[in-house]
């Protein structure tokens, strides 16, 4: 795929240049040196493939159809492999997280009445348990607690 750039007031021809590689994508992007100066830095992140396969997982759970559990039976269910995704994917465990706390937001939704047909408060809802009781789930603990900004966002 071509593309050009602008490099010193000339057009520059580009390719992207990229490989996947153990559930990392390494490809060309923006980096800052400890002086804030931007440099272009061959860098990976997690793959799409990688995280289309993570949420695939996630919806094979079904977390919302386990509503005779308590949310600490299915924290000690998820605990291993949340662990191990943390350890994998730390700097791209963000949308992993929010993708989960979705669900578990509508597990909320059909474990308790007062939330059903509710996103937003079932979102609200978790956020409070996420403040309240922060070890429950290892990537609340990790510091991806739901935040409360982006309730109903999609």
């Amino acid at each position: 795929m071509n593309s050009y750039f602008l490099k010193d007031n000339t057009l520059t021809p580009t390719f992207r240049i990229q490989f996947d590689f153990l559930g990392y994508t390494f490809r060309p992007r923006r980096s800052k040196d400890r002086y804030g100066c931007l440099f272009v830095n061959f860098t990976p992140a997690i793959s799409r493939s990688a995280a289309k396969s993570i949420r695939q997982m996630i919806h094979r759970w079904r977390v919302q159809l386990k509503s005779e559990k308590t949310i600490e039976d299915l924290a000690r269910m998820f605990r291993p492999v949340i662990q191990g995704w943390i350890n994998y994917y730390p700097s791209a465990f963000q949308p992993i997280a929010n993708h989960l706390d979705r669900f578990l937001a509508r597990w909320a939704m059909r474990k308790f009445k007062r939330l059903r047909s509710h996103q937003r408060r079932a979102m609200h809802w978790l956020v409070r348990i996420a403040k309240r009781q922060r070890f429950l789930f290892l990537h609340w603990q990790a510091g991806f607690v739901p935040p409360t900004g982006a309730i109903g966002a999609r």
